[in-house]
Order: C-alpha cells, then structure tokens, then sequence
C-alpha cells in the first residue's frame, strides 16, 4: 500500500506476527523504541512523527515466558495513549489474543466482569478502535465496549483448510464441544457449504461446568460414518475438545478433527490432546504454539497464518470498506 497515511507498528512481543502482517500490507513497520528500567517499568515510543495518520497498534495479549498478559496489556495501553498524544488522527489496537475474554459473566457472587474492565482500559486511552480474533463470546465482547470494535472470526480461515481435508467425503459434521459455541460451529459450518456446495450436518455437545469443574454432557447431532471438525475458540487444558472428540468416535465418527483459533494449550493440553480419538489438531499463529511440546500432540498440530486476514481486515477499515465479504470469503 502507497498511502502514506497508513502506520502499522507491532510491540516487540508481537513482531515477528507484526511484520508478516506488514509483509501482506506490502509496507514496513513504523520503527519505535521500547525501553525497560531497572525497576521493572518501562515505556515505549513511536521514532517517527504519527501527527494526523492512520496508526494500527498489533500486540497479541497471551502470556508467555517473558511477559506476562498482564505486562503486555500494560505496554499495548500505554503505546496507544501516546499515540493519541502525539497527535495520531486514528489509533486502532489490533489484538490477536484478547486476555481475559473468558470472564464476560458473573458465575458466582461477587465475581469480576474483567471483559468489561479490560474494555474501560481500552477506552481510556482515547482509543478509536480495537480489532480482535475469535473471542469466546461475541455479544459480550460487543457490548461490553463503547469505542467501534471489529471482530475477525476463523470461520472463512478454516473453512479454506477443512474443504480441501473433507473434499469427496460422504458425510461431514460440525460439532461444538458445548452449547456457547453452536453460533462458531454454524458460522464454519455455512462457510463450508459455500466452498464445498454440500451441507454439513450439525451436532453440539452438552456440557455443564461449576466450581471451576467440568461434566461431560451427551452428544447431540448424528456423527455416524462422518468426519467431525469440532471448533471451539480456544484451547487451553484440551479436556473440553479430547472428550468432544471421545464422543464423537463413540457415536461413530470415523475421524476427527479439532480446531480453535488459539492455541494457549496449558498444562495437561499435551496429554488430552495426544488421545488417538483426535487426528488433527488445528490452530492459528495468533498464539505460538510454545507451550506444547514435541510428542504425539505436536505432531498433529498444524497453524494456520492469520497474518493475511488481519491485513486485510487493516487495508479495508483503512480505505473505509466493509468486513462483510472479508469474513464471507
């Protein structure tokens, strides 16, 4: 992209996915300095003047091995304040991995809403807009923001993927590992109807959890003879998918795979995920998969780059187009 306009600047912990996405957008990252003081604060800076431009902020919020969420939440909301004093016209935060998405409800007394804490931080920056992938859930997400939001679903990503996987099969299913995420599964399962022409049937399973414990529900939805693409938004311990992925083999799968968005894949993901009832284990880069080591899990794992999405979707709220098509394509 010529316009001059445009400024796209990825925080260090973000760079390297940062510059695959200025790679699709054809421009460089806008230089910046980030300095860390002996006290464990630091600050961050942009080395060129951003005064009336169009600035999109990457920085993936997962924790890691030398940050925390936490920090990097600290650092994206402080870069983004200092944009807007520096006299940028428009400041958007591109976050891949949006922390603490998963608490957008009171489940017990006196709970925390940190989906709604995290959006009044954003806000307070003075921030225009905020761009995220695959959030758990969608109407929480929207409405616990006030400043425009722009929400990147896997669906189209996965659906390219999965149509070459299950080209010439008789029988494919889209399951849900729970009921929260029958909108996901449909919106995979309408875009694979549009690549392949034919239409997947649907399934979800039941799934109750309290007390910070899961139990097993029933599989709902014929999976007999089918190839099953259970989706979910995220994999962290890999007990929801492994027993989505056990049930499906019981009621007649002949296989199975399993897909999410991110892949935080915590303590214990190697073990669920190694079960022989998963075949492939699908996922994007909007998290590395650093946590998983090698072993029967990794060797079914396969990432999918998000880079040309999020370019995309930054080339369009840039030129004033829509997102429709790009999540329809």
């Amino acid at each position: 992209m010529g316009d001059g306009r445009l400024a796209l600047f990825a925080l260090d912990a973000t760079r390297t996915f940062g510059q695959e996405v200025a790679r699709e957008l054809g421009l460089s990252l806008i230089p910046h300095e980030e300095r860390d003081f002996e006290d464990g604060e630091h600050k961050a800076r942009p080395l060129v003047s951003v005064r009336e431009r169009d600035v999109y902020v990457l920085q993936s919020l997962h924790g890691a091995p030398d940050a925390s969420a936490n920090d990097k939440l600290v650092r994206l909301l402080f870069f983004l304040s200092t944009l807007r004093d520096a006299g940028a016209a428009r400041v958007t935060a591109v976050v891949p991995y949006l922390a603490y998405a998963r608490k957008d409800a009171r489940t017990q007394p006196r709970d925390p809403v940190t989906t709604r804490y995290v959006a009044a931080l954003f806000e307070a920056t003075g921030v225009d807009r905020v761009v995220v992938l695959e959030v758990h859930n969608l109407a929480a997400f929207q409405n616990a923001f006030r400043v425009p939001t722009a929400h990147l679903d896997t669906a189209a990503l996965f659906a390219r993927f999965f149509a070459e996987q299950v080209r010439g099969e008789a029988a494919v299913t889209v399951v849900s590992p729970d009921a929260g995420g029958v909108k996901r599964a449909e919106r995979l399962r309408r875009a694979l109807a549009r690549r392949n022409g034919a239409e997947p049937a649907f399934a979800f399973m039941e799934k109750w959890r309290g007390g910070g414990r899961l139990a097993p529900g029933r599989l709902v939805g014929d999976v007999e003879g089918a190839v099953a693409i259970v989706v979910d938004d995220l994999i962290s311990t890999g007990s929801t998918l492994a027993h989505a992925a056990r049930a499906c083999r019981a009621a007649g799968a002949r296989r199975v795979y399993a897909a999410a968005a991110h892949g935080l894949f915590v303590r214990g993901a190697a073990e669920a995920l190694a079960a022989p009832e998963i075949d492939r284990i699908v996922v994007t880069d909007s998290v590395p998969p650093f946590r998983l080591p090698p072993g029967p899990a990794r060797d079914k794992l396969t990432v999918l780059p998000a880079a040309p999405l999020f370019a995309e979707a930054i080339r369009l709220l840039h030129e004033g187009g829509s997102l429709v098509e790009l999540l329809e394509a």
